[in-house]
């Protein structure tokens, strides 16, 4: 057993970029036969919050727990250990992991023996570790966004000395390629071809609690994603914080496009990537969704405001203008794709016409859907520190009005499927009604429905005949 000391998460190294290569390691992970035993007769209980990105991680931790011996429990009254999987995008999401760790104390003070553990991109800045240390003294075991392969060292070492451990890497990263996983989805996964962000836009955490970007090699995701067809998985999606910069690190020019490409040669049936960036986002794109039939029509594409002032002072590298070109011409070029975004009201300062300028865009491009949120400041980021003159009252005026808005182009859109046929991907049944099942066409549409036989994961043919804002209803056709 190692001896492991403190270590604490640094802003000041979090931001730091250098040109040195990336470290692709093979058998970094390691567990020795004591820690193959290590989680005998003991159950674990994981929470994730946040993104897909998380998700991820979530089955990689699962992964390494099922080689320890651990067993999984729904049931956190049960559970020898407790993972907390978390984000850090939002205050509110942080508020919401701190609300539950400190109300699950009471099964420390029940039984001192249960473990609490704190993961993800949360415990990755400096005021979190800060607050953790001083006020929840539950908490065993904290490790970050960097060496979640090191977790049954640090279990042990915890295990068999009971002093809290805390080991957060404020580093550029590396990438890992021998963890385990464990999907949790036995037709949809997700595929990591990259890791980390670049892009410091000026309200957002991520580059800091994810790192340098850093691409897999296209050989390892190709081999995955063979894997995965030989399977029977039906969708996966190909995830990275921008998914649109894949390769620059590699020396590849429009690396994301050809990788897609290649992906859609394996002929899984269903192709779906995460997230995309507007800056980043190239031209040849539009073609290779196009020309590929399991490329799914359906693109996320966040925009965050519709005001070129406010995108600058955001620093997202593009104008409205540019999302406009991107969003013509995929439309011009594939007529039935379906689009989301995400839009961030009440940016510092943000004035009345500026909002307006967002409803503007919402109003020429229509959106299928959109995540909304009010501004929320992040310490350590460079908006943190503008002045904000607009009141949480205007904010959540703004908030509301703009979902109104999207809610409206969100049923229209629906509007042209009723009548007509969708292909769905089974998810399973409904949890109210065991008669209706649900899943989510090739244009990423939520429908719930009925028929017979009926399996999850099957791909079926489902008559669309009630409209929904956010879903549509239909029937299963022979």
């Amino acid at each position: 057993m190692e001896n492991i000391s403190i270590k604490l998460p640094s802003l000041k190294d979090a931001k730091k970029r250098t040109r040195k290569p990336i470290n692709i390691y093979r058998d970094l992970y390691e567990l020795s036969e004591s820690l193959k035993k290590l989680g005998e007769n003991k159950k674990y209980y994981l929470r994730t919050y946040g993104c897909q990105a998380n998700e991820r991680d979530s089955e990689t931790i699962v992964g390494i727990l099922d080689e320890m011996s651990f067993t999984k429990t729904d049931d956190y009254n049960e559970a020898d250990l407790l993972i907390f999987n978390t984000c850090a995008i939002r205050e509110n999401a942080v508020n919401k992991v701190f609300g539950e760790i400190g109300q699950l104390k009471r099964l420390k003070v029940k039984n001192p023996e249960v473990v609490f553990a704190v993961c993800g991109c949360m415990v990755q800045e400096e005021i979190t570790i800060e607050r953790i240390m001083n006020t929840y003294k539950q908490v065993d075991i904290v490790f970050g966004t960097h060496n979640i392969h090191r977790l049954p060292q640090l279990l042990e070492n915890f295990i068999n000395t009971k002093e809290r451990t805390i080991e957060v890497f404020s580093i550029e990263g590396d990438v890992i390629e021998n963890l385990p996983v464990k999907r949790f989805n036995k037709y949809k996964a997700w595929v990591n071809i990259m890791y980390g962000c670049d892009k410091f836009c000026t309200y957002c955490i991520v580059p800091y609690t994810r790192g340098k970007q850093r691409s897999r090699l296209m050989k390892d995701i190709l081999d995955e994603v063979k894997e995965l067809k030989e399977q029977g998985y039906k969708e996966i999606t190909l995830l990275g914080q921008n998914v649109n910069s894949y390769g620059l690190d590699l020396g590849m020019e429009d690396g994301f496009a050809t990788l897609l490409e290649e992906v859609a040669k394996i002929n899984i049936e269903r192709i779906r990537f995460a997230t995309s960036h507007p800056r980043d986002f190239s031209l040849r794109m539009v073609d290779v969704i196009k020309d590929n039939k399991n490329i799914m029509p359906y693109l996320h594409l966040p925009v965050q405001s519709g005001n070129n002032e406010i995108l600058r002072l955001m620093g997202r590298g593009y104008t409205v203008e540019r999302f406009k070109m991107i969003y013509d011409k995929l439309k011009e070029a594939i007529p039935n794709i379906a689009f989301s975004t995400d839009m961030i009201v009440g940016f510092p300062n943000e004035t009345r016409e500026q909002f307006e300028d967002t409803l503007k865009l919402v109003d020429y491009c229509k959106f299928d859907f959109a995540f909304i949120f009010i501004y929320s400041p992040r310490a350590g980021t460079p908006a943190a520190k503008f002045i904000d003159n607009i009141d949480l009252k205007e904010k959540s005026e703004r908030l509301q009005e703009l979902n109104e808005r999207v809610a409206k182009y969100g049923n229209l859109n629906n509007q042209k499927y009723l009548n007509k046929v969708v292909k769905v991907l089974v998810d399973g049944k409904s949890k109210r009604n065991d008669e209706v099942y649900s899943g989510y066409s090739e244009e990423n549409k939520l429908v719930n429905f009925t028929g017979k036989n009926i399996k999850e994961g099957d791909i079926v043919e489902v008559l669309i005949t009630e409209i929904k804002s956010w879903s549509m209803n239909g029937e299963k056709i022979n």
